[in-house]
């Protein structure tokens, strides 16, 4: 277990170049392995989520080839995929299993896929009853978590009014929605990440838009033109990541940090807005449209943050950012608070309760609700450096190591290799950034 000692910094300034977003590497690798015809998608994500759905589609029998950040894969079509003989292993990534659990309901064969022992807490239910409304066979432990065991075949399109927002229902039931006749609807509740929707156009699919209502028409085995098209992609930087080095860099007033190449997707960029909105000082940059997705360059500078209190149809917008909003709390003038996030129990770890205790190890004052956190702003004094344990949470550890740099004294991640999951080099990136402060 690697663990990482984060010493007190003065700034945080250079040039930084972001790993490729994980939602839409996800979303590419698996449309391109349903697609005719060999994909080459760059910048793919370094993540090792990513390269679990890597490992998926190659165990349906998709040819998979990595050259450093650049991956080609050759799709089997899309009735194409075959069994595979061992389960599939989706290892710590939740979106990997929900989201080909919509793919798999639409095969002629069975699958059983899993993953590490947190994947295994993880509900699935959410994703498991909309697909069986449309026809699937689909079990699972205590009828909610992993492993799942999937009986697929002819599926029937639905309309699901989703009980809650969550992108990765809404992403599983579209991909089903391919394999069923006529035509799937899904209506949100509150908006979320639609990087689904750009994917399934970009490759070929029809999508229709309406207000919250996504629909998609079904490309069944005996429709003669049922067919997606490989694709030649660029993966923008994921800003999810890019939020930890912003958050950093508004701390300290001599910082000046260029984020180049970042997605910006307006599904995503509410972070930028709320950052904005609490004082922070970003500009964007060469913003251009490219396969459906904004993308563009962020000037960061050091700025005295506001803080504010966050909830509604906000949260389905920041679900990712949270965290590191959370632990950027003890920096702001008023504190943050969170509420109607009770989706954060159910990451890779009960995010809330995570959270709460690793902030009060470093002296902060926290109220811990069943649905968020109230965290107190500067006027409750300066974090001193503490042991911290991220729980196996790669969010987790990259928040806090972020949160250290403004602590009294050295804060110790414990099981730092975590942030792998989403960011390999991001201890790298902060000691470069940080440059001789950093001693």
């Amino acid at each position: 277990m690697t663990t990482e000692l984060i010493h007190p910094i003065q700034s945080l300034s250079g040039p930084l170049e972001l790993p490729g977003d994980k939602s839409i590497s996800h979303r590419y690798a698996m449309l391109a392995a349903l697609a005719d015809g060999t994909s080459e998608l760059r910048n793919f994500a370094a993540a090792q989520d990513c390269h679990s759905t890597l490992g998926c589609m190659k165990a349906l029998g998709a040819e998979v080839k990595v050259e450093g950040t650049t991956v080609k894969v050759t799709g089997r079509g899309l009735h194409g995929l075959k069994s595979s003989w061992r389960a599939l292993d989706a290892e710590n990534s939740g979106t990997t299993i929900r989201l080909l659990s919509g793919i798999l309901s639409g095969q002629n064969f069975t699958t059983k896929i899993s993953g590490d022992a947190s994947l295994q807490k993880r509900p699935m239910k959410r994703v498991v009853a909309p697909l069986r409304q449309m026809g699937a066979d689909i079990r699972a432990k205590d009828d909610n978590f992993p492993p799942l065991e999937i009986h697929g075949g002819k599926l029937r399109a639905i309309h699901y009014e989703m009980p809650m927002a969550s992108a990765q229902v809404k992403s599983a039931v579209l991909l089903a929605g391919l394999y069923a006749e006529g035509v799937t609807q899904v209506t949100e509740p509150a908006k979320t990440r639609d990087h689904t929707e750009l994917a399934l156009e970009e490759f070929g699919a029809q999508i229709e838009k309406k207000g919250r209502t996504i629909a998609i028409h079904g490309m069944p085995a005996n429709n003669g033109k049922a067919a997606l098209r490989a694709k030649s992609l660029d993966v923008p930087g994921d800003l999810s990541s890019a939020v930890f080095f912003i958050a950093a860099a508004s701390m300290f007033p001599e910082s000046n940090l260029y984020i180049a190449n970042v997605g910006l997707n307006p599904t995503r960029s509410a972070i930028l807005d709320l950052f904005q909105q609490m004082g922070a000082a970003i500009s964007v940059l060469n913003l251009q449209a490219k396969q459906g997705e904004l993308i563009g360059d962020l000037a960061v500078k050091g700025a005295n943050l506001k803080g504010g209190r966050i909830s509604g149809e906000l949260v389905p917008l920041l679900i990712d950012e949270l965290p590191m909003l959370a632990a950027l709390g003890p920096y702001t003038e008023q504190g943050i608070e969170i509420h109607d996030a009770q989706e954060l129990r159910v990451k890779e770890s009960d995010r809330i309760a995570a959270l709460a205790e690793n902030l009060k190890r470093m002296g902060a004052k926290v109220e811990e609700f069943p649905d968020g956190l109230k965290v107190e702003g500067r006027g409750a004094g300066q974090l001193r450096g503490a042991e911290i344990d991220p729980r196996g949470d790669h969010r987790i550890a990259m928040a806090f190591s972020v949160a250290g740099l403004g602590a009294s004294s050295d804060t110790k991640i414990l099981d730092a290799g975590c942030a792998g999951v989403s960011f390999p080099t991001f201890f790298q990136e902060l000691r470069r950034l940080a440059g001789d402060s950093y001693q």
